[in-house]
């Protein structure tokens, strides 16, 4: 970690904190800069999301600063939470009263009054998010910290300033978000663990979520998923009971059943890896800039294609949920094993269930999941078989824009245990791969759209919209999909005349 020098020229030199100094003298009270900029200063990592707490007026602070910054610095003020925010040179700066709180059993609103500032680190999360930075001329860059957070961030230990049944009970929410940071926090050579008398806090204390809002839960759960390794705060949520809370249909994944000898995966432990895989291949593909999204014109005209630069939290979703069918789908077969044939049917229906109890949007970003989720199997079943144009070409019309994110998601889930058969699956998968490439630039399948249009039949045979209209334009898109024609307007028209002859169509004038 990071040195004091080292913060103070690397992190506190940036002249916002001087100002902020000079014109918190002139109003004669103290600020402080304090939490997630302070943590993450000692880890190297600090954003441009900065905390300010003063022992005085938070707002009045906030006005003062802007002014001094000049009239196109805006500050933005929230009454109700006492805070004030105002942006410069790409960082955003909260400023907040110092104040100390007190909470009913059963209710997430607290009782605010004014307090010191050891009083604001009592009602703080965790030690590792209560330190301060001072920002008075006399000690300028003294780090404030009563609760031993530079200790427990070097230790790698998620610890809360109070006990932690005080500190949960306060909010609930501060269980999942201590389960958050393990897994925002920890890398392969600076792990962080939450200690014993806390995770045992959690367990006692889980019918507390039942206070929460499912949106507050949501958000630390999608915060959770793009963490590098989000398989280590689900082991913690089952371990400390939390989700039964959260997402129960998780918990119907876990076990292994065996009949005559023949046992299946624990399938919550292989949800789980491949979700962790997911993010890793996705991570090495940002890095890369091979990865792409894809969004629709505001007139709705094409497709907009831009490099992907963050984590794609809905494929963390379906990553997450694309064995979530498995339970429902069980059978042992004899001579066969375990099989759980249609789950992934079964799980794509699941999906907006469980999007509508979270709370989640339920537009096209639910839908972007339930069709990786209901695709997933499609390119490990070509694996399986003879992989023919028609059977990649049917693939790439389903999945469209989003067959890279599918096929990402399908890698992600070869985690046999054998390492015979994941080389023999990864070179047939290689093979699919190919054949999509191959596919696509010959036959513009990705973004299909049918040479014939419904307009184009209505005028061509003087009919008024009808059944026979779907007809014929489900009969070219087949033909084009199955390698009967090419993916042109000629051969389609030519195919489309002959079909409407058969039923009694024919062309007027």
């Amino acid at each position: 970690m990071s040195n004091s020098t080292a913060i103070k020229e690397g992190f506190l030199d940036r002249p916002i904190f001087r100002i902020v100094s000079e014109v918190a003298a002139e109003q004669g009270v103290q600020a402080f800069v304090i939490g997630g900029y302070v943590r993450d200063c000692f880890l190297g990592n600090a954003k441009d999301d900065i905390d300010i707490v003063v022992e005085g007026s938070g707002i009045a602070l906030a006005k003062a600063v802007a002014q001094r910054l000049g009239p196109r610095c805006r500050v933005s003020i929230f009454k109700t939470f006492g805070t004030a925010m105002l942006k410069h040179r790409g960082a955003e700066i909260e400023f907040v009263g110092a104040r100390k709180e007190s909470y009913r059993h059963d209710s997430r609103k607290p009782i605010v009054e004014d307090g010191t500032l050891e009083e604001d680190q009592r009602r703080r999360d965790f030690t590792i998010n209560a330190m301060a930075f001072s920002l008075q001329k006399e000690d300028y860059g003294a780090l404030v910290d009563p609760f031993g957070g530079i200790r427990d961030l070097a230790a790698g230990i998620i610890r809360t300033p109070l006990e932690p049944e005080q500190t949960y009970s306060d909010d609930p929410l501060r269980m999942l978000r201590a389960i958050r940071f393990v897994c925002k926090l920890s890398t392969p050579e600076h792990p962080f663990t939450i200690v014993p008398e806390s995770l045992q806090a959690m367990k006692r204390m889980k019918d507390r979520m039942t206070i929460l809002s499912k949106e507050r839960i949501a958000d630390e759960l999608s915060k959770m998923l793009v963490t590098p390794r989000p398989s280590l705060g689900f082991r913690l949520m089952d371990e400390t009971g939390l989700l039964e809370f959260i997402l129960p249909e998780m918990l119907r994944l876990k076990g292994v059943e065996s009949v005559d000898g023949k046992g299946h995966k624990d399938i919550f432990s292989h949800s789980i890896q491949v979700l962790d895989n997911v993010a890793a291949k996705e991570a090495a593909g940002i890095a890369a800039g091979t990865l792409r999204d894809y969004s629709k014109e505001a007139d709705g005209g094409g497709t907009v294609e831009t490099r992907r630069t963050q984590p794609n939290l809905w494929l963390r979703w379906a990553a997450l949920l694309h064995d979530i069918g498995k339970p429902a789908s069980k059978r042992f077969e004899e001579g066969v094993g375990w099989t759980f044939h249609g789950h992934e049917v079964i799980g794509a229906r699941m999906v907006p269930k469980i999007f509508e109890r979270l709370k989640l949007p339920l537009n096209e970003k639910m839908k972007y999941v339930q069709k990786l989720v209901g695709l997933h199997h499609r390119p490990i079943a070509l694996v399986d078989e003879e992989v023919t144009d028609s059977a990649v070409r049917r693939l790439l019309f389903d999945a469209g824009d989003d067959i890279d994110d599918l096929m990402l998601l399908c890698n992600a889930d070869i985690t046999s245990k054998n390492p015979v058969k994941v080389a023999r699956i990864k070179e047939n998968f290689e093979l699919v791969q190919r054949k999509l490439v191959e596919v696509e630039a010959k036959d513009a399948i990705r973004n299909f759209k049918n040479p014939i249009s419904g307009e184009y039949v209505m005028r061509l045979f003087g009919i008024e919209p009808c059944r026979e209209i779907g007809i014929l334009k489900e009969y070219v898109k087949n033909a084009i999909l199955d390698g009967v024609i090419g993916n042109n307007f000629e051969e389609a028209d030519a195919l489309m005349r002959e079909k409407a002859a058969e039923m009694g169509l024919f062309p007027v004038g």
